[in-house]
């Protein structure tokens, strides 16, 4: 017998097969109008992120139980799809459907075939004529703190976001999403949301959960409703405004400059002993402030430049430290001095997340228009510069370094990306943290998107 839990995943294939031979039939691309008078459509899009990497690991890094100085890897940084379309004249819905971090050593409870999952499903409201005022609510990645907290995944201009913006991702969220209501709109030249969120219980995460020590770990007792803002005001062009998603580049086609300030408050999210007897609750406390560019410089070139600059302040309680790697290539360590307490320190992860205070600053320049041809499209190299004081760390940096070039075959559509990261390494000795030698990583990507 079938299994049952395949049927919804083939009802919905087949729903998206129907809808897209419907699209193609009315020659208009994957977008379908109910009344383009009125403004009512629904359109679906797909996208997928193909990663290939060579990674020098951290010490003592192991996989399928053997110590590798470095790894080789190919897998689906995220595999997605996208439904959503204006209903009504005021109402909006928006679904994502997809997975992440599908390498060779992924695994989900011993099973690799896991399953896709949504990432987002909510239901919005205008209640003005034009966008000064919208209700939603669902599973959604509304958020405040920063516009790296709500990237569109596929408009970034670096190979990747910098995640430590998707403060709690994976801890007490979905991928950054949580289910929320929100209002959010643009008033002249300020765009602004209000989000209040009922986070998930860490226990919900699956494995074991963090045990309770003198530093701060999210806690498994109290769980209460978070806060959030996010304000910008928008000094040219305003940006657009169909999901909560927040684009990365333009690509010059918007004059684009923006400053902006989020902040995300939760009481009681985190907890630690104290004199390793006594428990005491501590607030999630995160905020920021940036500014963001993106500026066409010469009209008939369509050259343009791209800037962003961010200052953040994060408190997650007394010495609260994170390991993440991206799509982490290992699975295991030995190490003997490294970090406790702070995450898998093995294979290309690094303190990412943590109480203290992180400086973050990407800049692109976009060649000219078909600069190497109509069809091989143009060049758009990038940098950028993570750095992160944490206060665990005992006055190290965790410093990271990216440079990459974006070959724009046909935009964000079709593109290839080479990305080189260099980052830091530590370990302990008698309770004092050391800086340890840099590590690089350099990934090819190829993303298609319709």
């Amino acid at each position: 017998m079938r299994s049952l839990s395949m049927k919804p995943f083939r009802l919905l294939f087949l729903c998206i097969l129907t809808l897209s031979n419907q699209l193609m039939a009315q020659k208009n691309d994957l977008k379908f109008w109910f009344d383009e008078a009125k403004g009512t459509y629904f359109q679906v899009t797909f996208l997928n992120q193909t990663w290939v990497r060579f990674n020098e690991s951290n010490s003592g890094t192991k996989l399928n139980g053997v110590e590798e100085t470095s790894t080789f890897d190919i897998g689906l940084r995220r595999t997605r799809i996208q439904m959503f379309g204006q209903i009504t004249p005021k109402a909006f819905m928006y679904f994502q459907f997809g997975q992440n971090n599908f390498n060779a050593v992924y695994s989900n409870n011993g099973n690799r075939k896991i399953a896709p999952f949504f990432h987002d499903a909510l239901c919005e409201y205008k209640l003005s004529n034009a966008n000064q005022l919208k209700f939603g609510g669902g599973l959604t990645i509304a958020n405040g703190l920063s516009r790296f907290s709500q990237p569109s995944i596929g408009t970034i201009m670096t190979m990747d976001v910098p995640v430590f913006a998707q403060a709690t991702v994976e801890k007490i969220d979905q991928f950054a999403r949580k289910l929320s209501l929100y209002a959010r709109g643009q008033v002249s030249k300020l765009d602004y949301r209000f989000v209040v969120s009922d986070p998930f219980p860490i226990s919900t995460l699956g494995g074991s959960t963090e045990p309770i020590s003198d530093n701060s770990s999210f806690s498994v007792q109290k769980r209460n409703k978070q806060f959030q803002t996010y304000l910008s005001w928008q000094f040219l062009e305003k940006e657009g405004h169909t999901t909560p998603y927040m684009t990365g580049t333009y690509l010059g086609k918007k004059k684009v400059f923006n400053v902006a300030a989020g902040m995300i408050f939760q009481k009681d999210a985190m907890w630690r002993t104290v004199n390793s007897a006594d428990t005491l609750f501590e607030n999630l406390n995160l905020f920021c402030v940036e500014s963001f560019l993106d500026l066409p410089l010469n009209k008939e070139k369509k050259n343009a430049i791209m800037a962003y600059a961010g200052y953040f302040i994060t408190d997650y309680g007394k010495n609260y430290l994170r390991y993440n790697g991206l799509m982490n290539p290992a699975d295991g360590s030995n190490a003997q001095n490294a970090i406790t307490e702070a995450g898998p320190v093995y294979g290309n992860s690094y303190p990412m997340f943590g109480t203290g205070k992180v400086i973050y600053s990407q800049i692109g320049y976009l060649f000219r228009n078909n600069l190497l041809g109509e069809e091989l499209g143009t060049l758009q190299p990038y940098a950028s510069f993570t750095l992160g004081k944490y206060e665990r760390l005992q006055g190290n940096n965790s410093d990271v370094y990216n440079v990459g070039l974006n070959w724009l075959l046909n935009g964000h559509n079709a593109k290839i990306s080479f990305d080189f990261q260099s980052r830091p390494s530590f370990f302990t000795e008698n309770n004092v943290v050391t800086k340890g030698g840099r590590k690089s990583c350099f990934i090819l990507q190829f993303q298609a998107s319709i």
